[in-house]
């Protein structure tokens, strides 16, 4: 063979693997609203930057007549590029091949990515599209998983780690996902469970549909497997390089810096009236988020799941930050088992990747109930002061107005190594609200209070009495556990100064192989 018969061979090899399936297969993607492997690939990252690793691999099973079926790429493609300028490892199932099942060789093309990235310390990207374990090989892709679990296992806090699940993803497949850092679905096309309707029927009796079992839907309102739930793979792949913009590479790196140009010193004069007289009235913690933020930008994370808690990224002065912020507008923003989960796994993200915690707190405490006392809310809430005592990231907290009970505990407080603690002049700081703390304090007297007028005088005069002396926070400033006393229009300017002077904080936790984390 001539020199430019090897070379025609190459090119023809190179279009052969880019078909994947075949044309025909292409098409039945396509018209299930699909993109396929390379197509998602390449709206992901920059432009011409894509450098694809072990096109030429195929499988190696020879059972089932799978030896006269063999397939360039074996169904994913693997490789690096970069998203902004910044190196990234990404993984792309191709449906189109074998659907998506995952082979000995496939999990190998994987591993090796995973490999890769850690060594260099850059972000890997998944893109989930399968019909999950390549049943013609048995326990080698079953061992297949398993290899790809474990890097998740050991990249986890080292390198952040996203899944987009774009299709199909069952069985012992959605386990690679659950174990990454932020999990993507789309709302037509892509479903999550551990065993299908058909088994569920089976050993249940339960008729249920796929969506209703795995959908979107369920994953991001429901379970909370999915951080975001996007209308279509194109605004999927966007999000991942919006979100990307605010994460390190890797541990060891800072978050990155922008060029801002919005004014430090910008004040709101909106937040000085937002908290209502009304303790009891909700208002919309949002707004004093985008309010607060470097031009009101704010990644919402879980938007679907436990709304009572929002968390997501933003930025002071170009410094990117995660927000933890209690939601007066769903369920008075009590904490309760799945808002722990919530924030707590956030929080440990984003000290693992140095990225400064603000704390905005408006808490009336955790949700009673025997629903929530059974299913663990002590161990769920525990998780989150866990994970906020842990974390040595500059933590900033303003109280706005209720932070009751333990939850106060929880919420970033100062004994928790709340690094500058604020407070607003509406912020309320005490054990219980004022009714519950009456009836506590004057229970005797008032049974002894027969008139219903009396009663209801002396109930009202105890309970103004109890909010001057607790409901302010200047009995906690008294002892030093606010630090200051800010107008709430100057907030913006406050927190920026106090990133800036915590920017070289050094703070450790004592020598161990691993804190045990109440699960």
């Amino acid at each position: 063979m001539s020199k430019q018969d090897k070379i025609k061979k190459l090119i023809d090899s190179r279009a052969e693997a880019k078909m994947g399936g075949g044309e025909k297969r292409i098409k039945a993607q396509h018209d299930k609203g699909k993109l396929t492997a390379r197509e998602r690939v390449e709206i992901l990252l920059d432009e011409g930057s894509f450098e694809e690793f072990d096109m030429f691999v195929t499988h190696r099973s020879t059972h089932f007549g799978m030896d006269k079926k063999k397939i360039l790429g074996d169904g994913v493609v693997t490789g690096t590029g970069t998203i902004d300028g910044r190196v990234v490892y990404v993984f792309s199932q191709d449906f189109t091949v074998f659907g998506g099942s995952l082979s000995e060789t496939f999990a190998q093309k994987i591993c090796k990515v995973m490999d890769m990235a850690m060594k260099v310390g850059a972000p890997v990207i998944g893109i989930n599209d399968s019909g999950g374990a390549r049943i013609q090989e048995g326990v080698t892709s079953l061992a297949g998983y398993a290899e790809i679990f474990e890097r998740n296992i050991l990249a986890s806090g080292v390198i952040p780690q996203i899944s987009a699940v774009f299709g199909p993803c069952a069985g012992g497949a959605v386990y690679s996902p659950s174990l990454t850092d932020f999990v993507m679905m789309t709302e037509e096309t892509s479903y999550m469970f551990v065993t299908g309707p058909k088994v569920v029927k089976t050993v249940t009796g339960e008729e249920i549909s796929v969506s209703d079992l795995g959908g979107a839907d369920v994953h991001a309102s429901k379970s909370g497997v999915s951080h975001f739930k996007v209308e279509d793979e194109e605004e999927g792949l966007l999000l991942i390089r919006k979100l990307l913009s605010y994460l390190p590479a890797n541990n060891l790196e800072e978050p990155p810096m922008t060029e801002c140009d919005d004014p430090i010193d910008r004040l709101e004069g909106s937040l000085n009236e937002i908290i209502p007289e009304n303790p009891n009235e909700p208002y919309d913690v949002k707004e004093i988020i985008h309010s607060l933020v470097d031009y009101g930008e704010f990644l919402e994370i879980h938007r679907h799941y436990a709304k009572n808690i929002v968390i997501g990224y933003a930025r002071f002065d170009g410094m990117p930050v995660g927000v933890v912020a209690n939601q007066p507008n769903y369920l008075a923003g009590v904490l309760d088992i799945d808002a722990s989960r919530k924030a707590a796994r956030f929080v440990r993200f984003c000290d693992a990747f140095n990225i400064p915690l603000i704390t905005l707190v408006d808490v009336p405490g955790f949700l009673p109930g025997s629903n929530q006392e059974y299913g663990g809310i002590i161990t769920h809430g525990a998780k989150l002061m866990f994970a906020y005592g842990e974390a040595t990231v500059p933590k900033i907290t303003i109280t706005l107005r209720k932070s009751y009970g333990g939850a106060h505990d929880v919420m970033s407080s100062k004994q928790l190594r709340g690094d500058i603690n604020y407070a607003w002049p509406t912020a309320e700081i005490a054990v219980m609200g004022a009714k519950g703390a009456v009836e506590v304090l004057y229970g005797k007297e008032l049974k002894n209070i027969e008139d219903e007028q009396e009663r209801a005088r002396f109930i009202s005069e105890k309970e103004e009495e109890y909010r001057e002396y607790f409901a302010n926070p200047y009995q906690a400033a008294s002892l030093g556990y606010i630090d200051d006393i800010i107008e709430p229009r100057n907030s913006r300017f406050r927190i920026i100064r106090a990133l800036q002077t915590l920017g070289t904080k050094k703070d450790v936790n004592p020598a161990k192989k691993h804190s045990n984390l109440p699960l």
